[in-house]
C-alpha cells in the first residue's frame, strides 16, 4: 500500500511540475514583453527553456539535498534525470516521431545545434570517464556551449522575422500585451502559483523517487534515468504528438535537439556548482548512462547531417537502442 501511495505522489509531482511550469513560463514571458523586451527574444530564450524546467528543478533539488544530506544516491538522481531525459527525448520521443513521419531537413537549420549537442554529449562522456564527474572545467565548457546555443536561437529568430517581412507571409505588427488590472492580476497569480507549484512538484518527484527506489531495492539512479526522466520529458512528448498530428516532424526534432542541449549544458553545470564545484559520477553513470546518451545522439544526428533527412530506419534503430538501454539499466 505504501508503494501505491508513493507512485501516486510521484505522478502527482509530475502533473504539478509540468502544469505549474507552463503557468510560470507564460507569466514570465508576459512580464518580459510588457517590460519592452522584444517578443522574438522572449521566444528564443524564455520559451526555449520552458520544456526543460521540470528536469532543471528535479536535478536542482536533488543536488541541494545531496549536498545537505551527504547522500551520493541523490547525486545520481541529479545526473541521471538530466542525462536520462536526453536519452529518452532522443531514443523514445524523437524515435516515435521519425517512425511516424520521416522528414527532410535544411542542413543549415540543424548543423550548429547538432554539432553543439554532439560536443556537449562528448564533453560529459569524456569527463565522466576520465575525471569521474563534471567539475569546473567541464562546467565552463558546457556553459560556453549553452551560450552559443542561446545566441543562435536569437540570431535565427531575428533572421526568420526578417524573412517573413520580406516575403510578406504575414503582417508583422508590434503587439503590446494587454495591461488591464484583470490581466495583471492573473499573470501575477500564475507567476506565484507556478513558482510554488514547480518547487512542490520537484520535491514530490525527488522524495518519492528516492522512496520508490528504496522500497523496490534498486539504486536511485535506475528510477531517475527511467521513470523520472521519461516523466519530466512529457512536455517534449506533447510537442511531438502535436507535431505528428500536424505532420511537422522537423519542428519536433528541432524542439528536442534544443531541449537536449539545455538539459546537458545548463542543468549539469548548475548542479555541479551547487554540489561544491564537482558533480561526481558513479561507475554505472559513466559506463552505461553517458555512453547510451552519446550513442543515441550520434545515431540521431550524424546520418541526418550527411543525408539531409531524418529517416524511419533511424527512428526504429533509436527505439531499439533505447529499449536495450532500459533493459540493461534494469538488470545492471
Amino acid at each position: 500500500m505504501e508503494i501505491f501511495w508513493c507512485i501516486v505522489l510521484l505522478i502527482l509531482g509530475l502533473i504539478i511540475i509540468i502544469k505549474c511550469g507552463d503557468w510560470f513560463v507564460d507569466a514570465a514571458s508576459w512580464f518580459a514583453e510588457i517590460s519592452g523586451i522584444p517578443k522574438l527574444i522572449v521566444g528564443a530564450t524564455i520559451v526555449s527553456l520552458a520544456t526543460t524546467l521540470p528536469e532543471l528543478l528535479v536535478s536542482l533539488f536533488a543536488a541541494i539535498s545531496a549536498k545537505t544530506q551527504s547522500n551520493p544516491e541523490l547525486v545520481d538522481m541529479a545526473i541521471g534525470n538530466a542525462v536520462g531525459s536526453v536519452t529518452a527525448n532522443t531514443g523514445l520521443i524523437l524515435a516515435i516521431a521519425l517512425i511516424c513521419i520521416p522528414t527532410a531537413i535544411k542542413r543549415s537549420e540543424y548543423a550548429l545545434k547538432s554539432v553543439l549537442l554532439i560536443c556537449a554529449s562528448l564533453v560529459i562522456a569524456l569527463f565522466g570517464k576520465f575525471f569521474n564527474g563534471v567539475g569546473i572545467l567541464a562546467s565552463i565548457c558546457l556553459l560556453i556551449i549553452f551560450g552559443i546555443a542561446m545566441c543562435e536561437n536569437i540570431f535565427m529568430a531575428i533572421k526568420n522575422t526578417k524573412k517573413e517581412k520580406e516575403l510578406h507571409l504575414e503582417e508583422i505588427t508590434k503587439k503590446i500585451p494587454e495591461k488591464s488590472r484583470k490581466t495583471i492580476f492573473i499573470n501575477i497569480l500564475k507567476f506565484i502559483t507556478g513558482a510554488i507549484g514547480i518547487v512542490v512538484g520537484a520535491e514530490l518527484l525527488k522524495n518519492n523517487g528516492q522512496k520508490l527506489a528504496e522500497m523496490c531495492g534498486v539504486p536511485t539512479r535506475i528510477i531517475s534515468v527511467t521513470i523520472i526522466a521519461i516523466g519530466t520529458s512529457l512536455p517534449e512528448l506533447v510537442t511531438t504528438i502535436t507535431a505528428i498530428v500536424k505532420k511537422q516532424a522537423s519542428l519536433s526534432a528541432g524542439n528536442i535537439i534544443g531541449a537536449n542541449i539545455i538539459d546537458l549544458t545548463l542543468i549539469l553545470p548548475i548542479c555541479a556548482l551547487i554540489y561544491g564545484g564537482n558533480l561526481p559520477m558513479t561507475g554505472a553513470v559513466s559506463t552505461i548512462d553517458l555512453p547510451a546518451c552519446f550513442i543515441v545522439t550520434i545515431v540521431a544526428l550524424i546520418p541526418t547531417l550527411i543525408t539531409k533527412k531524418f529517416s524511419k530506419i533511424q527512428g526504429i534503430l533509436l527505439l531499439i537502442l533505447y529499449i536495450c538501454y532500459v533493459v540493461l539499466t534494469s538488470v545492471s
